[in-house]
């Protein structure tokens, strides 16, 4: 994957001038940074190095698809960026193989890329891997469940105390019930055992 570097004195300048340089957003690119000492009487020098998102996303394809290759997966990817995360779907010829238990394989391998893009290139990537439609049909439930609970709140003035969840199933519960009248929600617990109560205000 190419990397493109640039010294200089100040992040922004030496980040614009890259990206001015090769005619590039920053929204196509993620960048890093590492402060190096300057010679004698120079000071601190920034480098900054530019990694393209259309890169990084073929990367990701080649390395999952070198690990489905020894499960016997024919796996295609359809990438779509929301916001400032890539969202990756397969579809593969045995779907509930990679899902895994809970879509225990796919949090699994999500945590494989992530690594491998911080040991090889130093890159910290938002990236979320789904099969087909399997995480936002879990997202629907998880709001449907919430929106189920926060009624039920509401009506007995009791707080409601959910299973344990991960940050991203917690974070779909806080964004469903942000506007949610006449309850709040809070993360309780440490991690893995964290989970969300949902109480009356």
């Amino acid at each position: 994957m190419e990397k493109i570097t640039k010294e200089g004195k100040e992040l922004e300048t030496v980040l614009n001038s890259l990206l001015e340089e090769n005619n590039l957003k920053l929204d196509d690119v993620v960048y890093t940074h590492t402060l190096k000492k300057g010679k004698l009487f120079q000071g601190s020098i920034v480098e900054v190095s530019l990694y393209l998102k259309k890169d990084i996303i073929e990367e990701i394809k080649e390395y999952l698809n070198n690990i489905l290759h020894y499960w016997d997966l024919e796996v295609n990817f359809e990438v779509s960026i929301n916001e400032d995360r890539t969202v990756i779907k397969m579809y593969s010829n045995n779907n509930p193989i990679l899902i895994g238990k809970n879509g225990g394989t796919i949090k699994a391998l999500e945590a494989l890329v992530r690594q491998m893009l911080q040991v090889k290139y130093g890159i910290r990537y938002k990236i979320s891997l789904d099969v087909e439609n399997y995480k936002a049909k879990k997202e629907k439930n998880l709001e449907r469940m919430a929106i189920q609970l926060a009624k039920e709140v509401v009506k007995t003035k009791m707080e409601i105390k959910l299973d344990n969840m991960t940050s991203y199933e917690r974070r779909i519960i806080h964004n469903c019930l942000t506007n949610f009248k006449g309850v709040k929600t809070e993360s309780e617990g440490e991690e893995p055992n964290r989970h969300v109560v949902i109480k009356p205000i």
